[in-house]
């Protein structure tokens, strides 16, 4: 089969169908990016594409069922680009999970503060939800830079945008060893990653997570999102040529955090879309929202 290469850029998006990543899309399709929009559930996802259409008239956007928890679903949609695209210019990895629920219901007519009390004193997290959260935010993330980074390496400008959170920065590292180990890229391998990502299952399991001095609280997001960064910064230095940078888009109003966010979706797609769309800048970096921080 002969593939032609696109002459529009291309950009898939994970967890598109709402939130954060439906603003993503939309921000990208309005820069004149065709977009492929991507959902577990794909009639939610065409519903959302459809919706796009009709309120903003995008008619760049295509929809493809994904799960990234599923490495045939992730091959499958590779082959898919591959097929009809030829490369890709945009990856944003956006499906992300919290790893955690409720003990009780949040009442949306309570004021933000109020809400995000409940939330942070109401927290129940367990084995099988870290175990589901570093499966989705940390290897979900890495099987989708794998499989997509020789399509991204066609692009004359390909980027990866790994979305990401204020409590994937090291200062949430309670262990001053790993915190300087996982600060020390030239010598930190993805080997050395999975292996804290088992290790840090096997505390969660072992109820040792503390006694190791993980992180406070919300202890699966924090870890994937802290190894996913360290696993951003290995690749950004694997792969110069292409532009691979984490992004925090901020405390925002979503189904993840039980909508206690104090932004909207419409601000936390800026620092994304922003690092997507760009020309040339910098690799291996973290942003708050729109602006470069550390890690």
């Amino acid at each position: 089969m002969i593939i032609v290469l696109s002459f529009f850029r291309i950009a898939v998006v994970t967890g598109g169908n709402k939130g954060i990543g439906l603003e993503i899309c939309k921000k990208l399709a309005s820069n004149g990016v065709d977009v492929i929009l991507t959902a577990r559930d794909e009639m939610r996802g065409k519903g959302a594409v459809e919706r796009l259409s009709r309120d903003y008239g995008l008619t760049n956007i295509t929809v493809h069922q994904l799960d990234v928890t599923d490495p045939s679903s992730i091959e499958t949609l590779a082959g898919f680009v591959k097929t009809k695209c030829g490369k890709l210019d945009i990856l944003v990895n956006n499906a992300a999970i919290g790893g955690f629920e409720l003990s009780k219901p949040i009442d949306e007519k309570l004021r933000q503060q109020e809400r995000a009390e409940i939330f942070h004193n109401n927290l129940i997290e367990s084995y099988d939800k870290a175990v589901n959260c570093l499966k989705t935010n940390y290897y979900g993330v890495k099987n989708m830079i794998q499989a997509f980074l020789p399509l991204v390496q066609l692009s004359n400008s390909g980027r990866i945008v790994n979305v990401s959170s204020t409590l994937g920065q090291l200062q949430k590292l309670n262990n001053e060893k790993l915190r300087k180990e996982l600060k020390d890229i030239d010598n930190l391998t993805v080997e050395r990653i999975d292996d804290l990502a088992k290790s840090f299952l096997e505390s969660v399991k072992d109820n040792t997570v503390e006694k190791i001095k993980w992180t406070d609280r919300f202890h699966a997001y924090s870890i994937s999102k802290i190894l996913m960064n360290a696993y951003t910064r290995i690749i950004a230095k694997s792969y110069p040529s292409v532009m691979i940078n984490c992004v925090n888009p901020g405390y925002v109003k979503t189904d993840l955090n039980f909508n206690t966010g104090a932004l909207t979706v419409i601000e936390g797609a800026e620092g994304p879309a922003m690092v997507a769309l760009g020309e040339g800048g910098p690799t291996g970096q973290f942003y708050d929202r729109t602006q470069i921080s550390f890690f």
